[in-house]
C-alpha cells in the first residue's frame, strides 16, 4: 500500500514524488515510457523552474550534463537581456532525454520506487474515492497497485484525468502551430524573434553543442506549411531575421523535423476524492511563451506541500487539495492570459506602444525581461502610473501614448 501513486514519470511526476518521499511518504511512480525518452518540448527552463531545481538539489547535476548556461534573451535589435528572478542569474534550455532521466534519477535516489514500461488502463475505486490503479507493462504483466492518494502528472492527453471525468473548467481555443529540429554548426545567443508577418522564430543553445531552433505560425497556415516543412521553416528564419537565415542555410540540421498543431490552451478541475492532477494533465497554454516545464515544476511543489498536508493529518486531504488548485490557478493565470493574447500574433495597440517604450529605456527592459521571466504581473507592467514612467523614460511622444482605458 502506498501513500501515493504518481501516473507519469517526467517535469512533474518524478519531481512531486520526489519531494513527497524526501519528507516520508511511500510513493511509487509508473510510466508507459522509459528513461531516457525524448518527448516534445521547448526545452527553456524560466527562472522561476530553474530556482526550483537549485533548491531542491539538482541544478548542479543539471549543469553538469554540459547544457550551456543561458545569459540573454533578444527579442529585438533593442529588446535584450536578463531579468535576475529569484537569485537566478541564468537559465537552461536541457533536451528532455536529459532532463527528464535527472528527474526520475532523483526521486529514485530520494526513496521512490518507479516502474518504467507501465500503462495504465483503469483506476481502482473504494467507496467513490480513488484508491489505485491498474495496467500492465512488459516485466509486470497486468498488476493493481493501491494508494490512499492517486495523481495524473501524464500529460495533455491524461489517462487519469480522463478515467475521472475531470472537466474542462476552461478553453481558449490554440491559436498557431509549431516545427522544430535541431542544427550543429550554429553560434547563437538566444532568440524570440517576431516577423512583421504573423511567425516567429526561436532559437537557443541546448545539450551537445546544438541550437533547437523553432518556428511557429498561425493555424490556418498549417497546410501549406506541410507541403514543403524544410523549405518552409526556412523562408520562416529568412524574412523574420535575413542574417540568421543565411546562417541557417550554413548550418547541418541533424535530426528531422518535428512539427505539430498544439491543443488549446485550457485550465481542468484538478482535484477530487482521492486523486489530483498536475503540469499539462490539469493545466496547459501554448508553448509560444516557453511556460511547459516551469509551470510543472512549481506546480509539482504546491502539490507535494497540499499532499504532504493532508497525508500527515496536518489539513484535511481534500480541503489541501482544493487549495493547491486554488494556488497553482493564482499563480499561473497572468501567464495563461498572457500567452493566449501573444499566441494570436496580433497584439493590441497598447501592448504594442508599451513594449515599443519599454525597449527604449534600461527601466522598461528590465521590467519587460521580468514580465517575460514571470517575476511581474501584467497588472502592474501595464497600470497606468507605470506605462507614464516607461513612456516619460522612453521619450514618447504624448500623442503616441496609450493606456488601459484606451485600448488593451
Amino acid at each position: 500500500m502506498y501513500d501515493v501513486i504518481v501516473v507519469g514519470a517526467r517535469c512533474a511526476g518524478s519531481p512531486l514524488a520526489m519531494l513527497l518521499a524526501r519528507r516520508g511518504h511511500r510513493v511509487l511512480v509508473v510510466d508507459r515510457n522509459a528513461f531516457p525518452s525524448d518527448t516534445l518540448s521547448t526545452h527553456y527552463i524560466q527562472q522561476l523552474g530553474i530556482a526550483r531545481l537549485r533548491d531542491w538539489g539538482l541544478l548542479d547535476k543539471l549543469v553538469a550534463t554540459g547544457v550551456p548556461p543561458l545569459r540573454r534573451v533578444n527579442f529585438s535589435s533593442t529588446l535584450r537581456g536578463f531579468a535576475e528572478i529569484e537569485g537566478v542569474t541564468e537559465t537552461y534550455a536541457p533536451r528532455r532525454t536529459v532532463l527528464d532521466a535527472l528527474l526520475v534519477d532523483a526521486a529514485r535516489a530520494a526513496g521512490v520506487e518507479v516502474i518504467e514500461r507501465f500503462t495504465v488502463t483503469d483506476l481502482v475505486w473504494d467507496d467513490g474515492r480513488v484508491a489505485g490503479v491498474r495496467g500492465s507493462g512488459g516485466d509486470t504483466g497486468e498488476k493493481e497497485f493501491r494508494a490512499f492518494f492517486v495523481v495524473g502528472a501524464d500529460g495533455r492527453n491524461s489517462t487519469v484525468a480522463k478515467l475521472v471525468g475531470a472537466e474542462y473548467r476552461r478553453v481558449v481555443p490554440a491559436s498557431t502551430f509549431t516545427s522544430y529540429t535541431y542544427y550543429d554548426g550554429l553560434d547563437w545567443e538566444t532568440q524570440v524573434r517576431a516577423g512583421s508577418d504573423p511567425e516567429a522564430f526561436g532559437s537557443w543553445p541546448t545539450n551537445d553543442g546544438l541550437h533547437m531552433v523553432s518556428v511557429v505560425r498561425l493555424l490556418d497556415r498549417y497546410s501549406e506549411f506541410c507541403v514543403d516543412v524544410a523549405g518552409n521553416f526556412q523562408q520562416v528564419v529568412d524574412k523574420v531575421l535575413p542574417e540568421y537565415g543565411a546562417q541557417l542555410r550554413d548550418a547541418e540540421r541533424v535530426e528531422p523535423f518535428r512539427t505539430l498543431r498544439y491543443p488549446d490552451n485550457y485550465y481542468r478541475r484538478s482535484a477530487g476524492p482521492g486523486w489530483a492532477l498536475v503540469g499539462d494533465a490539469g493545466h496547459h497554454k501554448d508553448p509560444l511563451t516557453g511556460w511547459g516545464i516551469s509551470d510543472a515544476l512549481v506546480c509539482s511543489e504546491l502539490l507535494a506541500d497540499g499532499l504532504h498536508a493532508g497525508l500527515s493529518g496536518a489539513q484535511s486531504v481534500d480541503k489541501a487539495l482544493r487549495e493547491y488548485e486554488r494556488l497553482r490557478d493564482e499563480r499561473t493565470t497572468d501567464t495563461f492570459e498572457r500567452t493566449c493574447m501573444l499566441s494570436q500574433m496580433k497584439p493590441s495597440p497598447l501592448h504594442s506602444a508599451a513594449v515599443k517604450a519599454a525597449s527604449r529605456s534600461e527601466l522598461g527592459r528590465n521590467q519587460y525581461l521580468t514580465l517575460s521571466g514571470g517575476g511581474m504581473k501584467s497588472a502592474e507592467f501595464f497600470a497606468r502610473d507605470n506605462l507614464h514612467a516607461l513612456y516619460e523614460a522612453a521619450g514618447t511622444p504624448s500623442a503616441d501614448r496609450l493606456f488601459p482605458t484606451e485600448s488593451r
